[in-house]
């Protein structure tokens, strides 16, 4: 008996000992984790509301004061040039105020490719802000010195850092995450963006700041965001992955990927991603300019997918919609004001389904998403079009018209409005996908100057079905997701690329397919 007692504490002790390995090696998983570090969080919040907010807040923002200001513009020539402008001049005047801000972001994203991979995303991010500071400050004392000239810098100055933005914010978020994280991420530049006009609805009211004293207050307010989202600049990460691949700055990338993941120095997790970084580095193609990435065969398909997806956003009739909201909403019977409330509803609608992207994301699949928007989006498009051009035949053919608004809002959230800005972080590898955003960067910037010169012509020409190739545009994209894109959820970059690298050719869906069961 004496012996059984005495060796029970050594049984029990045996038994500690066996669960101490097991014990050890389930807290190293969790270590393992990437964790969303305090890194992490504020480069992605930071430079969400700090850049891509502004950026959509000078969209938007032009809208509610249009009038005051092109008024302002005739005073300010007759005053200082005594220019005295027609209608027809007036006119052509406040397009170039518009569109200049377009131009310059298809300029800023031709040169996304090249500042991205010289000075680095981060660096890229901190040149945004230069731009959108100064601008700032343009359109502040634009009116105080009575410079028409200080506006449309200031329009300039601001489409720079929104084509920058648009070419390199995803791939920095993209790069930044780790795989698990990636899908949550993706969408923050498309909210910022869409935040951005609400933001500009809200500020630009009549009551606020749209008045006729204090529309460049209206201009100019976004300048805030901007000094307080840079000013912990010092503490916003690099991208690991250009430090790696593209500089060869090896010890820097592994104390980037420490301070992101919340790894330790002999971490399994991190020399896996280093590991992953090395093999991408050594088989990397050497594609990083635009005519290389354009001359490649095995880029043609995920190149074609990222300018469709960002052109066809826009050609999907978004800014339109909301370009004519608001007399929709008239005709439907409300007052002026009424109706401005209703569009600022719109907007707010839009804003809150794009909250829902980071959820969505990251448990549903891209394709389905993107084929149930891109289908539904066209159907409303298309019952809108027929209700607006028989508005006058039935009385609640307008209501109907304000339901299709903001059933079009809520599906264009869900694949048409997150889907293009990220989607090529997800198709390209490191080395050439600086230029092949930036390329469907341009083309973004192309078609959003397009639809905005040539709608209001197509609108008098066509009526109510100038909407109809906007809903043919949501059902090309639908065909070209059905047959040409792969499923990029949960997968790395380098995972995706074989899928598309036969071009037309390429059979997605049998290669997923073979992949998954094997």
């Amino acid at each position: 008996m004496e012996k059984a007692k005495a060796s029970e504490p050594v049984e029990g002790q045996s038994l500690s000992q066996a669960e101490a390995p097991l014990m050890a090696h389930e807290k190293k998983q969790t270590q393992d984790q990437p964790k969303w570090s305090f890194s992490l969080n504020l480069a992605c919040v930071g430079s969400s509301i700090g850049a891509a907010l502004p950026v959509g807040y000078c969209t938007g923002v032009m809208n509610s004061p249009a009038v005051l200001m092109r008024s302002w513009c005739n005073e300010t020539l007759i005053a200082r040039y005594d220019l005295h402008l027609g209608a027809s001049g007036l006119e052509l005047l406040w397009s170039a105020v518009v569109s200049i801000f377009l131009v310059g972001g298809a300029i800023g994203s031709m040169t996304g490719a090249s500042t991205a991979n010289r000075f680095g995303r981060r660096g890229c991010f901190y040149i945004c802000g230069m731009l959108l500071a100064l601008g700032a400050v343009c359109f502040a004392v634009c009116r105080l010195l009575v410079s028409v000239e200080l506006l449309l810098l200031g329009r300039l100055l601001v489409g720079l850092a929104g084509g920058l933005v648009t070419a390199f914010m995803p791939m920095y978020h993209s790069e930044l995450a780790a795989l698990s994280q990636r899908s949550t991420l993706s969408p923050c530049c498309a909210m910022g963006l869409t935040a951005g006009v609400v933001v500009a609805q809200i500020c630009s009211l009549q009551s606020l700041f749209g008045g006729e004293d204090r529309w460049h207050i209206a201009l100019s307010f976004f300048g805030l965001l901007v000094l307080l989202c840079y000013a912990p600049f010092r503490w916003y990460p690099e991208s690991p992955k250009w430090l790696y691949i593209v500089k060869g700055r090896k010890e820097e990338a592994r104390q980037q990927l420490q301070l992101l993941r919340g790894y330790s120095s002999d971490s399994a997790a991190l020399q896996a991603e280093l590991n992953e970084m090395e093999l991408e580095a050594s088989a990397k193609v050497e594609a990083s300019g635009f005519m290389e990435v354009l001359r490649n065969p095995r880029l043609r398909l995920p190149l074609i997918i990222v300018c469709a997806f960002l052109g066809g956003q826009q050609l999907s009739g978004i800014n339109a919609i909301f370009f004519y909201s608001v007399s929709i909403f008239r005709k439907a019977g409300l007052s002026t004001q009424a109706a401005e409330w209703a569009n600022l509803g719109a907007g707010s609608l839009n804003l809150a389904t794009s909250m829902v992207g980071p959820v969505l994301l990251e448990r549903v699949n891209r394709r389905p998403l993107m084929l149930f928007s891109t289908f539904f989006c066209a159907v409303c498009l298309f019952l809108f079009a027929m209700m607006l051009y028989f508005i006058e035949s039935f009385s609640w053919f307008a209501m109907g018209c304000i339901g299709c608004i903001f059933l079009y809002i809520f599906f264009y959230q869900f694949g048409v409005g997150p889907m293009p800005f990220f989607i090529g972080a997800e198709l390209f590898e490191v080395s050439p996908r600086p230029a092949a955003m930036a390329l469907g960067s341009v083309v973004y910037w192309v078609c959003n100057f397009i639809i905005g010169m040539a709608f209001p012509t197509l609108q008098n020409a066509w009526g109510a079905l100038v909407f109809l190739p906007f809903s043919i545009a949501c059902l090309l994209l639908f065909g070209l997701t059905k047959r040409y894109l792969p499923e990029t959820r949960g997968r790395d970059p380098s995972e995706v690329a074989p899928l598309v690298a036969d071009g037309f050719k390429s059979k997605v869906l049998r290669t997923r397919t073979a992949s998954q069961s094997s």
